[in-house]
């Protein structure tokens, strides 16, 4: 088992995270998703050969630009208010 972490853009809301982790989970070999909003990282376990490249196209096909975390982030003080995002834009985000 390899465990992956992923910097994901566009991630504006709760039903984001929910439709990153959905995309995510439904790649093959894929175990265990967490996705945390504030700090824009999604962590991935499970038996990924083919390296990040898929759970990448995964998420380009749900509008979110993801890239391979290279770094360690401390996580972020979450914002109030709402975000600026469509629903047609996100997957049906809930809150544009």
């Amino acid at each position: 088992m390899s465990t992956l972490e992923l910097n994901v853009e566009g991630m504006t809301c709760g039903s984001c995270v929910t439709h990153v982790k959905k995309a995510l989970e439904a790649v093959p070999g894929v175990a265990h998703v967490e996705v945390d909003l504030a700090s824009g990282r999604a962590h991935v376990d499970g038996d990924l050969q083919a390296g990040g490249g898929l759970l990448i196209a995964a998420l380009a096909k749900e509008d979110y630009k993801a890239t391979i975390a290279t770094d360690t982030v401390s996580p972020q003080p979450v914002k109030s208010g709402s975000c600026h995002s469509s629903p047609a834009s996100k997957g049906g985000c809930c809150c544009g």
